[in-house]
Protein backbone atom coordinates (compact mmCIF):
# COMPACT_ATOMS: atom_id res chain seq x y z
CA UNK A 1 0.00 0.00 0.00
CA UNK A 2 1.29 3.32 -1.26
CA UNK A 3 1.64 6.04 1.73
CA UNK A 4 1.92 9.64 2.24
CA UNK A 5 2.39 12.64 4.39
CA UNK A 6 -0.08 15.50 4.07
CA UNK A 7 1.43 18.81 4.14
CA UNK A 8 -0.80 21.85 4.65
CA UNK A 9 -3.19 18.97 5.26
CA UNK A 10 -6.82 21.50 5.05
CA UNK A 11 -9.53 19.47 5.76
CA UNK A 12 -8.33 16.46 4.50
CA UNK A 13 -10.21 16.74 0.81
CA UNK A 14 -7.06 15.37 -1.20
CA UNK A 15 -6.52 12.66 1.13
CA UNK A 16 -10.07 10.98 0.56
CA UNK A 17 -9.01 11.06 -3.52
CA UNK A 18 -5.42 9.62 -1.91
CA UNK A 19 -7.18 7.24 -0.04
CA UNK A 20 -9.98 6.36 -2.38
CA UNK A 21 -7.06 5.48 -4.73
CA UNK A 22 -5.74 2.23 -2.18
CA UNK A 23 -3.09 4.99 -0.35
CA UNK A 24 -2.72 5.48 3.19
CA UNK A 25 -2.25 8.57 5.27
CA UNK A 26 0.44 8.35 8.21
CA UNK A 27 0.93 11.89 8.94
CA UNK A 28 -0.71 15.30 8.33
CA UNK A 29 0.42 19.06 9.35
CA UNK A 30 -1.58 22.26 9.10
CA UNK A 31 -1.76 25.25 10.96
CA UNK A 32 -5.53 25.52 11.17
CA UNK A 33 -7.23 23.71 14.01
CA UNK A 34 -10.54 22.86 12.56
CA UNK A 35 -8.81 21.55 9.49
CA UNK A 36 -6.39 19.07 11.64
CA UNK A 37 -9.95 18.07 13.89
CA UNK A 38 -11.25 17.70 10.52
CA UNK A 39 -8.98 15.60 9.19
CA UNK A 40 -8.73 13.87 12.38
CA UNK A 41 -11.82 12.47 11.85
CA UNK A 42 -12.06 11.31 8.50
CA UNK A 43 -8.73 9.86 8.93
CA UNK A 44 -8.30 8.26 12.59
CA UNK A 45 -5.22 6.10 12.10
CA UNK A 46 -3.09 9.25 10.74
CA UNK A 47 -1.00 11.18 13.12
CA UNK A 48 -2.23 14.73 13.05
CA UNK A 49 0.11 18.02 14.18
CA UNK A 50 -2.28 21.12 14.36
CA UNK A 51 1.23 23.96 13.34
CA UNK A 52 3.21 25.80 10.94
CA UNK A 53 5.64 23.50 9.26
CA UNK A 54 8.73 25.66 10.38
CA UNK A 55 8.09 24.60 13.64
CA UNK A 56 8.18 21.23 13.05
CA UNK A 57 11.63 18.95 12.69
CA UNK A 58 11.01 17.13 9.69
CA UNK A 59 13.96 14.99 10.90
CA UNK A 60 12.56 13.76 13.89
CA UNK A 61 9.21 12.88 12.75
CA UNK A 62 11.37 10.92 9.91
CA UNK A 63 12.65 8.77 12.57
CA UNK A 64 9.28 7.46 12.69
CA UNK A 65 7.70 7.71 8.94
CA UNK A 66 9.42 7.78 5.69
CA UNK A 67 6.39 7.90 3.47
CA UNK A 68 6.21 7.11 -0.34
CA UNK A 69 4.66 10.23 -1.19
CA UNK A 70 4.80 13.80 0.53
CA UNK A 71 1.64 15.37 -0.56
CA UNK A 72 1.75 19.39 -0.02
CA UNK A 73 -0.34 22.05 -0.76
CA UNK A 74 1.33 25.37 0.08
CA UNK A 75 -0.88 28.45 1.06
CA UNK A 76 -2.27 29.97 -2.07
CA UNK A 77 -4.16 33.39 -1.31
CA UNK A 78 -1.16 35.15 -2.22
CA UNK A 79 -1.09 33.87 -5.42
CA UNK A 80 -4.85 33.53 -5.89
CA UNK A 81 -6.83 35.76 -8.47
CA UNK A 82 -9.27 35.60 -6.23
CA UNK A 83 -7.73 37.97 -3.48
CA UNK A 84 -8.09 40.51 -6.15
CA UNK A 85 -5.84 43.84 -6.41
CA UNK A 86 -4.64 43.32 -2.64
CA UNK A 87 -0.51 42.64 -2.42
CA UNK A 88 0.45 39.51 -2.09
CA UNK A 89 1.99 37.97 1.41
CA UNK A 90 6.12 37.33 0.67
CA UNK A 91 5.73 34.78 3.55
CA UNK A 92 2.65 33.49 2.74
CA UNK A 93 4.23 32.46 -0.40
CA UNK A 94 7.03 31.16 1.05
CA UNK A 95 5.37 28.22 3.02
CA UNK A 96 5.80 26.38 -0.38
CA UNK A 97 10.02 26.90 -0.25
CA UNK A 98 9.37 25.47 3.16
CA UNK A 99 8.74 21.77 1.83
CA UNK A 100 12.39 21.38 0.93
CA UNK A 101 13.63 20.79 4.35
CA UNK A 102 10.93 18.02 4.46
CA UNK A 103 11.53 16.66 1.37
CA UNK A 104 15.86 16.30 2.57
CA UNK A 105 14.70 14.80 5.60
CA UNK A 106 12.11 12.04 4.39
CA UNK A 107 13.33 11.56 0.83
CA UNK A 108 9.84 10.37 -0.56
CA UNK A 109 10.17 8.85 -4.20
CA UNK A 110 7.29 11.14 -4.86
CA UNK A 111 6.48 14.52 -4.49
CA UNK A 112 2.81 16.15 -5.00
CA UNK A 113 2.98 20.23 -4.71
CA UNK A 114 -0.65 21.73 -5.79
CA UNK A 115 -1.33 25.37 -5.89
CA UNK A 116 -3.64 27.96 -7.66
CA UNK A 117 -1.89 28.01 -11.26
CA UNK A 118 -0.84 31.90 -10.31
CA UNK A 119 1.78 30.65 -8.90
CA UNK A 120 4.05 30.50 -11.94
CA UNK A 121 4.07 33.92 -11.76
CA UNK A 122 5.85 34.16 -8.25
CA UNK A 123 9.38 34.93 -7.80
CA UNK A 124 10.47 32.11 -6.80
CA UNK A 125 8.67 29.24 -8.61
CA UNK A 126 11.52 28.80 -10.67
CA UNK A 127 13.81 28.47 -7.62
CA UNK A 128 11.25 25.89 -6.24
CA UNK A 129 11.52 24.11 -9.50
CA UNK A 130 15.12 23.95 -9.32
CA UNK A 131 15.41 22.90 -5.79
CA UNK A 132 12.91 19.73 -6.52
CA UNK A 133 15.45 19.00 -9.38
CA UNK A 134 18.29 19.36 -7.48
CA UNK A 135 17.44 16.53 -5.36
CA UNK A 136 16.59 14.41 -7.79
CA UNK A 137 13.11 14.78 -9.23
CA UNK A 138 11.43 14.78 -12.24
CA UNK A 139 9.36 17.48 -11.90
CA UNK A 140 6.02 17.23 -14.09
CA UNK A 141 4.00 20.48 -14.54
CA UNK A 142 0.46 20.00 -15.25
CA UNK A 143 -2.29 22.35 -15.12
CA UNK A 144 -5.25 20.35 -14.38
CA UNK A 145 -9.54 21.30 -14.23
CA UNK A 146 -10.80 19.53 -11.59
CA UNK A 147 -14.36 19.67 -14.25
CA UNK A 148 -12.45 17.09 -16.51
CA UNK A 149 -12.23 14.64 -13.85
CA UNK A 150 -15.83 14.82 -13.20
CA UNK A 151 -16.25 17.43 -10.79
CA UNK A 152 -19.08 19.38 -10.72
CA UNK A 153 -16.53 22.43 -10.10
CA UNK A 154 -14.79 24.27 -12.77
CA UNK A 155 -11.19 24.23 -11.10
CA UNK A 156 -7.87 25.00 -12.84
CA UNK A 157 -5.04 24.51 -10.22
CA UNK A 158 -1.13 23.46 -10.86
CA UNK A 159 0.00 20.60 -9.89
CA UNK A 160 3.84 19.45 -9.77
CA UNK A 161 3.78 15.46 -9.89
CA UNK A 162 7.18 14.76 -9.02
CA UNK A 163 9.15 11.65 -9.24
CA UNK A 164 12.72 10.39 -8.04
CA UNK A 165 12.80 7.34 -10.75
CA UNK A 166 12.53 10.13 -13.32
CA UNK A 167 8.49 9.07 -14.62
CA UNK A 168 7.25 11.32 -16.94
CA UNK A 169 3.34 11.70 -16.36
CA UNK A 170 1.02 13.89 -18.67
CA UNK A 171 -2.51 15.62 -18.07
CA UNK A 172 -3.42 12.96 -21.11
CA UNK A 173 -2.23 9.88 -19.23
CA UNK A 174 -4.15 11.50 -15.98
CA UNK A 175 -6.92 11.61 -18.21
CA UNK A 176 -7.27 7.97 -19.66
CA UNK A 177 -7.58 7.21 -16.09
CA UNK A 178 -10.56 9.12 -15.82
CA UNK A 179 -14.09 7.09 -16.19
CA UNK A 180 -16.60 10.19 -14.85
CA UNK A 181 -18.93 11.73 -17.34
CA UNK A 182 -19.04 15.80 -16.82
CA UNK A 183 -21.16 16.92 -13.75
CA UNK A 184 -22.76 20.43 -13.63
CA UNK A 185 -23.66 22.31 -10.78
CA UNK A 186 -27.31 21.25 -10.79
CA UNK A 187 -26.05 17.63 -9.50
CA UNK A 188 -24.61 19.62 -5.94
CA UNK A 189 -28.32 21.38 -5.34
CA UNK A 190 -30.48 19.95 -2.25
CA UNK A 191 -33.69 20.34 -3.78
CA UNK A 192 -35.57 18.94 -0.73
CA UNK A 193 -36.54 22.21 0.16
CA UNK A 194 -34.45 22.06 3.81
CA UNK A 195 -32.84 24.88 2.90
CA UNK A 196 -35.22 27.84 2.88
CA UNK A 197 -35.36 30.62 0.40
CA UNK A 198 -35.89 34.63 0.71
CA UNK A 199 -37.75 36.46 -1.81
CA UNK A 200 -35.17 38.21 -4.27
CA UNK A 201 -36.33 41.58 -3.44
CA UNK A 202 -36.27 42.55 -0.14
CA UNK A 203 -34.97 46.30 0.96
CA UNK A 204 -31.91 44.63 2.61
CA UNK A 205 -30.58 43.27 -0.64
CA UNK A 206 -27.85 44.77 -1.78
CA UNK A 207 -28.40 46.24 -5.31
CA UNK A 208 -25.37 44.51 -7.02
CA UNK A 209 -27.02 41.80 -5.93
CA UNK A 210 -30.27 42.19 -7.68
CA UNK A 211 -28.58 43.41 -10.89
CA UNK A 212 -26.62 40.23 -11.34
CA UNK A 213 -29.47 38.54 -10.88
CA UNK A 214 -31.46 40.26 -13.44
CA UNK A 215 -28.86 40.25 -15.65
CA UNK A 216 -29.56 36.62 -15.74
CA UNK A 217 -33.33 36.90 -16.05
CA UNK A 218 -32.87 38.62 -19.26
CA UNK A 219 -30.54 35.93 -20.27
CA UNK A 220 -32.74 32.90 -19.60
CA UNK A 221 -36.24 34.25 -19.31
CA UNK A 222 -38.51 34.03 -15.93
CA UNK A 223 -38.75 30.87 -13.91
CA UNK A 224 -35.06 29.35 -14.77
CA UNK A 225 -33.05 28.68 -11.53
CA UNK A 226 -29.90 29.97 -11.89
CA UNK A 227 -26.47 30.17 -9.53
CA UNK A 228 -25.40 34.29 -8.92
CA UNK A 229 -22.16 35.11 -7.61
CA UNK A 230 -23.00 37.20 -4.72
CA UNK A 231 -19.45 38.23 -3.15
CA UNK A 232 -16.17 38.26 -5.15
CA UNK A 233 -15.07 39.99 -8.52
CA UNK A 234 -16.31 38.05 -11.45
CA UNK A 235 -16.15 38.43 -15.15
CA UNK A 236 -18.99 36.95 -16.51
CA UNK A 237 -21.34 38.96 -15.64
CA UNK A 238 -21.92 37.23 -12.01
CA UNK A 239 -24.24 34.34 -12.61
CA UNK A 240 -24.03 31.47 -13.93
CA UNK A 241 -26.15 28.06 -15.43
CA UNK A 242 -26.67 25.45 -13.12
CA UNK A 243 -26.00 23.36 -16.45
CA UNK A 244 -22.24 23.73 -16.24
CA UNK A 245 -19.98 22.72 -13.41
CA UNK A 246 -20.03 25.79 -10.75
CA UNK A 247 -17.48 28.18 -11.26
CA UNK A 248 -14.43 27.77 -8.47
CA UNK A 249 -15.33 27.62 -4.83
CA UNK A 250 -13.23 29.69 -3.01
CA UNK A 251 -13.05 30.26 1.03
CA UNK A 252 -15.99 33.42 0.83
CA UNK A 253 -19.70 32.49 0.70
CA UNK A 254 -19.84 33.60 -2.66
CA UNK A 255 -22.80 31.55 -4.33
CA UNK A 256 -26.59 31.83 -4.23
CA UNK A 257 -29.29 30.17 -5.76
CA UNK A 258 -31.96 31.50 -7.43
CA UNK A 259 -35.35 29.52 -7.90
CA UNK A 260 -39.23 30.84 -8.56
CA UNK A 261 -42.16 30.16 -6.28
CA UNK A 262 -45.34 31.00 -7.82
CA UNK A 263 -43.34 33.22 -9.94
CA UNK A 264 -41.33 35.02 -7.64
CA UNK A 265 -37.70 35.07 -7.56
CA UNK A 266 -36.23 33.61 -4.23
CA UNK A 267 -32.56 33.58 -3.41
CA UNK A 268 -30.57 31.60 -0.84
CA UNK A 269 -26.89 30.99 -0.44
CA UNK A 270 -25.64 27.56 -1.26
CA UNK A 271 -24.76 25.25 1.91
CA UNK A 272 -21.44 23.79 2.96
CA UNK A 273 -23.29 20.32 1.98
CA UNK A 274 -23.60 21.26 -1.47
CA UNK A 275 -19.79 22.88 -1.71
CA UNK A 276 -18.83 19.09 -0.18
CA UNK A 277 -20.45 17.91 -3.27
CA UNK A 278 -18.72 20.47 -5.47
CA UNK A 279 -15.69 19.31 -4.01
CA UNK A 280 -15.85 16.02 -5.12
CA UNK A 281 -15.37 14.11 -1.65
CA UNK A 282 -18.52 12.11 -1.29
CA UNK A 283 -20.72 11.67 1.15
CA UNK A 284 -17.99 9.62 3.24
CA UNK A 285 -16.03 12.41 3.83
CA UNK A 286 -17.34 14.55 7.34
CA UNK A 287 -16.85 18.11 8.03
CA UNK A 288 -17.87 17.87 11.70
CA UNK A 289 -16.22 20.73 13.18
CA UNK A 290 -16.15 24.46 13.05
CA UNK A 291 -18.94 27.22 12.17
CA UNK A 292 -20.58 27.10 8.69
CA UNK A 293 -17.69 29.99 7.54
CA UNK A 294 -15.38 27.58 8.59
CA UNK A 295 -16.73 24.87 6.73
CA UNK A 296 -16.87 26.97 3.70
CA UNK A 297 -13.40 28.10 4.07
CA UNK A 298 -12.72 23.94 4.53
CA UNK A 299 -14.03 23.50 1.09
CA UNK A 300 -12.44 27.08 -0.68
CA UNK A 301 -8.91 25.60 0.64
CA UNK A 302 -9.65 21.98 -0.12
CA UNK A 303 -7.84 20.13 -2.93
CA UNK A 304 -10.74 18.27 -5.34
CA UNK A 305 -10.79 14.70 -4.24
CA UNK A 306 -11.29 12.93 -8.12
CA UNK A 307 -8.80 14.83 -9.36
CA UNK A 308 -5.71 13.71 -6.40
CA UNK A 309 -7.42 10.00 -6.62
CA UNK A 310 -6.48 9.71 -10.25
CA UNK A 311 -3.00 10.91 -9.72
CA UNK A 312 -2.52 8.50 -6.74
CA UNK A 313 -3.94 6.06 -9.02
CA UNK A 314 -1.39 6.94 -11.75
CA UNK A 315 1.45 6.75 -8.95
CA UNK A 316 0.34 3.23 -8.19
CA UNK A 317 -0.35 2.18 -12.26
CA UNK A 318 3.42 3.06 -12.54
CA UNK A 319 4.98 1.25 -9.59
CA UNK A 320 2.78 -2.02 -10.94
CA UNK A 321 4.22 -1.88 -14.10
CA UNK A 322 7.98 -1.35 -12.34
CA UNK A 323 6.97 -4.94 -10.27
CA UNK A 324 5.75 -6.60 -12.92
CA UNK A 325 2.08 -6.44 -11.71
CA UNK A 326 0.45 -4.33 -14.36
CA UNK A 327 -2.47 -6.28 -15.91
Amino acid sequence: MITFADLFCGGGFGARGAVTAGAQPILAVDAWDIATETYKSNFPTAEVHCSPIEKIDPKELAKKYCPDVLLTSPECTSHSIARGAKPGSEQSKETAIGIIPWIDAMAPRWLIVENVNRMKKWGRHNELVDSIESHGYKVNDLVLNAADFGVPQSRKRMFLVCDREGSEISREDLLSLQKRSIQTARSIIDWSGVYKSRPLYTEKRAQATIERAERAIRELGPGKDFIVVYYGSDYAGGWQSLDVPLRTVTTLDRFGLVTWESGIPHLRMLQPPELLKAMGAGSRHLLPHGSRRDKIKLCGNGVCSPVMEIIFRKIAQIEDEELGLAS
